[in-house]
């Protein structure tokens, strides 16, 4: 989830090294590099007490959740306490090895079979998140009617963790970026399937958390007109008119959890497919 300093928590649980975790995540991460990552790794987790304590801390330092376990108890442990949190959590190893297992038609010795059910649901968060993270930030804008969800809005209004937070619940989510002077792509305005929606903030909270992104990057000025309150309202008010033009719903994250905005934006997307369904049964 994005805090105010703008870092992203990338949770690592082991029952041994990490090693496996810490190579998936380099390879991931690589492809965030607007993103500032910190990575927690919690290596030898063999016990619930030890999960226990790795709960606590991703409790107060959200975000997404990888695991490599082989103890079943502490897979379900982990995964019921993120769903209740309501953070990705995925199992690495565990596809793996039901890979293994369908090839050669033999059990595993262990019991890592029972970490992690591979159903349809699984699979669908997976594409998901393939899905969404392929299309961060802009990115491949001509698959838009691809997409289940297009969030649109200026920079900072936390439209990448959303869009993760969606696709964590099998939710194909792309989001495109406003910038005054440049055209949102044409083929946003003729998307039919996907549910279109703005994010937007107050001018104060955008300016804050823009001013501690360059701090972070050793870039802070003062003066640019990234942080400047007026050049930021100018960018809000242009959002406000681009989605009243296009009957594009608009959710205010001001006041709202990362959470809290997923969960408007799920609603309104029940609806939407809902009015689709009945629409195509007319």
């Amino acid at each position: 989830m994005e805090t105010e300093a703008n870092h992203f928590h990338l949770h690592l649980i082991s029952d041994a090294t990490g090693e496996t975790l810490m190579t998936v995540a380099r390879a991931a991460t690589a492809h965030y590099g607007s993103v500032d990552l910190v990575k927690h790794v919690h290596p030898a987790v063999r016990n619930v007490k030890q999960m226990d304590r790795v709960i606590e801390e991703i409790s107060r330092r959200p975000g997404i959740v990888l695991y490599t376990l082989v103890d079943p108890e502490l897979c379900e442990r982990i995964e019921t306490a993120c769903r209740g949190i309501g953070l990705p959590c995925l199992s690495i190893i565990g596809p793996v090895l039901a890979a293994f297992r369908s090839f050669l038609g033999e059990p595993t010795t262990s019991r890592v079979g029972a970490q992690h059910v591979l159903d349809a649901d699984y699979f669908n968060r997976i594409d998901a998140l393939n899905f969404t993270m392929m299309h961060d930030d802009g990115q491949f804008p001509d698959d838009v009617d691809e997409a289940d969800i297009v969030i649109v809005g200026i920079s900072r209004t936390s439209k990448t963790p959303t869009s993760i937070y969606l696709a964590n619940r099998g939710i194909k989510t792309m989001n495109i970026p406003i910038v005054l002077g440049i055209p949102l792509p044409e083929r946003l305005f003729e998307a039919k399937k996907p549910l279109i929606v703005g994010l937007i903030a107050s001018p104060e909270r955008v300016a804050h958390i823009r001013q501690n992104r360059l701090l972070a990057l050793n870039a802070s000025d003062g003066n640019t007109a990234y942080v400047d309150r007026t050049s930021i309202s100018e960018e809000i008010a242009f959002t406000r008119k681009t989605c009243g033009r296009q009957n594009w719903p608009i959710i205010d994250v001001t006041r709202r959890s990362i959470e809290e905005t997923a969960a408007a934006i799920a609603a309104l997307y029940q609806s939407h497919r809902k009015a689709q369904l009945e629409a195509a049964g007319d």
